[in-house]
């Protein structure tokens, strides 16, 4: 999963351990989220949404829709 979470840090000037202690988590969990190595808990995104002022969907992007079929049939 893509994500925007270093550049939202980095707009307001706030380090990867800043970050983590204001939504509860550590800093090596930011490290890897920032680097698409984790994906964030349903509850851990919802406070970096609600720390960050964006919406979810604003912050992280699949980078495959899984209701997306790869084969497409004629009409």
């Amino acid at each position: 999963m893509r994500n925007e979470l270093r550049q939202l840090r980095l707009l307001r000037g706030w380090t990867q351990q800043e970050l983590g202690t204001r939504v509860g988590t550590s800093r090596q969990a930011i490290i890897a989220i920032e680097n698409g190595k984790f994906d964030p808990s349903l509850p851990l995104a919802i406070r970096l949404s609600r720390v960050l002022q964006k919406p979810i969907e604003e912050m992280f992007f699949l980078d495959e829709q899984p209701w997306q079929s790869n084969s497409r049939t004629a009409g």
